[in-house]
């Protein structure tokens, strides 16, 4: 029976906090990349938003049972709470307005990444039958629209089981993407990149959606705009974003996050250009990002010395 749910109960709360403040790199991507597109600013302080913390936040989630995945997958908080599907490796929030999903998360480990039991040749895009026929994305919309099915949750991470694998190709797990250089190139680079991040470490928890930025425009003024594919008018994402918790056999945390914009990059293009500050990525998203996690925890920050403390 495939495990297209609507989340009733969920195993773990959301404590309320502004976005954590990180090391910037976006100063260094806008140079590289003028598009044009922006991005919130980073709060430079959250004073104003302590008292929210509850004191003594500073013990990390236990473990959970080995049965319960939901409560592995989301041991740090959900970002959101719209609109909530669980599958049998990962969980996601869906926006029926753009037909993407809000974002998508997964829980990766050596041992998850080991089994490798299903081809996904064998598999075929679907529709979610959980969301309402108004709401889904179809086969007809990406025909002739130039754009690839781009997996938020990769097909190459679930390989370990048939059911695994196909229930990536369900369009709520779907956006559209640019083919070549994007999906094909840069995109898939980044998957491989956290695989063999899980690979060496004990947990790796990814969270990954679209983002829909601003960009100025001739008139001087900012706009969203994006392309709409299809009849049932599927959003064009600008930007797709990554944020990665890893946690290494010490018990010590590091976070990498990642903007790439929805366009062809070449192929000697390197990630680290594409590292981005996780609170300005908060704030574009509306999301909030491991919030169940004390950040005085986090021992690396994009690859830098975390040296900013959200709370204690």
């Amino acid at each position: 029976m495939r495990s297209q749910r609507i989340f009733f109960a969920l195993t773990t709360g959301l404590s309320l906090s502004a976005g954590s403040v990180l090391g910037a790199c976006w100063e260094r991507f806008r140079e590289r990349k003028p598009s044009g597109f922006d991005i919130p600013p980073a709060i430079p302080t959250l004073k104003a938003h302590e008292k929210l913390i509850p004191t003594g936040n500073n013990v990390i989630p236990s473990e959970p049972m080995p049965g319960n995945r939901v409560a592995q997958i989301m041991r740090f908080g959900f970002p959101s709470m719209s609109n909530l599907r669980s599958y049998g490796n990962y969980i996601l929030s869906y926006d029926q307005r753009t037909r993407c999903p809000n974002w998508v998360f997964e829980h990766l480990t050596p041992d998850s990444l080991r089994d490798k039991n299903a081809d996904r040749t064998s598999c075929s895009f679907e529709e979610d039958p959980s969301i309402h026929a108004y709401f889904r994305a179809t086969d007809a919309d990406f025909k002739g629209s130039g754009f690839d099915r781009g997996h938020m949750a990769a097909a190459g991470n679930n390989l370990q089981s048939w059911k695994n694998l196909q229930e990536t190709f369900y369009y709520t797990n779907v956006a559209p993407q640019v083919g070549v250089g994007f999906n094909r190139g840069i995109w898939n680079k980044l998957e491989k990149y956290v695989r063999s991040i899980a690979r060496r470490n004990k947990n790796v928890y990814v969270c990954t959606g679209p983002l829909f930025l601003p960009r100025n425009e001739a008139d001087g003024k900012r706009y969203v705009k994006y392309e709409i594919i299809g009849k049932n008018h599927i959003a064009v994402p600008t930007h797709f974003f990554k944020v990665i918790l890893i946690e290494n056999e010490a018990g010590e945390f590091e976070l990498l996050s990642f903007v790439l914009p929805n366009e062809a990059h070449s192929e000697d293009t390197q990630l680290k250009y594409f590292l981005m500050n996780v609170e300005q990525i908060e704030r574009a998203a509306g999301l909030l990002f491991f919030d169940k996690l004390p950040h005085n925890r986090m021992k690396m920050i994009n690859k830098q010395e975390s040296k900013v403390r959200r709370w204690h």
